[in-house]
């Protein structure tokens, strides 16, 4: 199996991928990017999410994952982005201190 669609993440990496998603405040959206995680048998270190605009129609999404190889982080933000209403999403790295 690739490392590109593993399913499970690789403790020894020592960053933590950071995901941030952007998108309509719609109800199936949160459950989607969840999806894309928990079949791949991964649950994000961090998740907070968010409304925001005067009529709360923004949502914005950030999530950490430890152990995701960059083609992995890659390949899952490609996937973030087919979601509908997903309008962005921007990927960085956070290194373990030490």
């Amino acid at each position: 199996m690739s490392h590109v669609t593993a399913s499970a993440a690789d403790d020894y990496l020592p960053a933590a991928a950071c995901f941030s998603v952007h998108a309509s405040a719609e109800p199936g959206v949160m459950p989607r990017v969840l999806e894309l995680f928990a079949k791949r048998g991964l649950v994000p270190s961090l998740w907070q999410s968010s409304t925001s605009g005067g009529d709360g129609t923004r949502l914005k999404i950030d999530i950490q994952m430890c152990g995701l190889a960059g083609e992995t982080v890659d390949y899952m933000a490609a996937c973030l982005r087919q979601i509908t209403f997903v309008e962005v999403v921007v990927t960085s790295q956070r290194r373990a201190p030490g």
